[in-house]
């Protein structure tokens, strides 16, 4: 059977893939509430979801430094990727020996097709399908908070790092009714403090990864940013395009709450 990936690229499979090796955090997750975990053969250091079912299981190096011998020992039958989080040049080395499905995320919309895909190409169709439903219908149910707040969402820090535009957790920002300061500049820029000042936040949120902001952070922004509210934010509740994101429209919805009212 053909299957075509969020790349547009054509996938074949002779038969439902047995031995699924995963390269990305979010969809591992999803592999396993798909009620497809017994087939997952090998995954990577970073896909800590769910935590008592991945620790068995084969890793492979990390997302952008998989190693191609240890996946050649576990015998894929599929392999699954994201564009951004993997390696290109790895990810097409594989393609000469495995079928490899590769998803490409923006958007929620793109999230929610690439859940669909994923069922499809495993077999699991009917389970993503219903999944998808759920989301959508949380997500319809979830309040932006208006007007719109000026926001600036940080992922690193030394040098600091912001999210730009056109990227997933943008759209997690605009569901949540929050405007992203930096949308104008693409991926993830790097920031001075002079750059941060000048786009005056309103809001400011710390993300738990990849840097591990915490608590000790939050005078070091307030020092930039005197009138902003600035909160430590789950990062996998804004970057997981999984099945995560059920857990991600309660999270949303109090976090909206919360900086609607100071």
């Amino acid at each position: 059977m053909l299957f075509t990936d969020q790349m547009n690229r054509q996938v074949e499979l002779l038969q439902p893939p047995q031995r699924i090796i995963s390269l990305v955090p979010s969809q591992t997750e999803l592999l396993f509430d798909l009620g497809l975990g017994e087939k997952v053969v090998g995954i990577t250091k970073f896909c800590v979801h769910p935590k008592a079912q991945v620790k068995g299981i084969a890793k492979v190096g990390g997302t952008k430094d998989f190693k191609p011998e240890v996946i050649e020992q576990l015998k894929p039958d599929l392999i699954i990727g994201n564009k951004e989080e993997n390696d290109q040049v790895l990810i097409e080395a594989l393609e000469q020996r495995y079928p490899v499905w590769m998803s490409d995320i923006y958007t929620l919309q793109d999230a929610l097709r690439m859940i669909s895909g994923i069922g499809q190409v495993t077999g699991a169709a009917e389970k993503a399908e219903a999944l998808v439903q759920d989301l959508q219908q949380k997500f319809a149910a979830l309040v932006p908070a208006f007007p719109p707040i000026p926001a600036a969402y940080f992922i690193w820090r030394k040098p600091y790092m912001a999210v730009g535009g056109h990227n997933f957790i943008d759209d997690m920002l605009q569901c949540c009714g929050f405007d992203n300061v930096f949308k104008q500049i693409p991926r993830y820029p790097e920031l001075t403090i002079d750059a941060i000042q000048a786009a005056n936040p309103r809001l400011i949120l710390l993300s738990s990864e990849p840097y591990p902001f915490q608590e000790k952070h939050l005078a070091e922004f307030q020092a930039m940013c005197p009138e902003a509210q600035i909160k430590i934010v789950d990062g996998e509740m804004f970057s997981w395009y999984g099945s995560r994101l059920a857990l991600t429209v309660p999270y949303l919805h109090q976090l909206v709450k919360e900086v609607s009212q100071l």
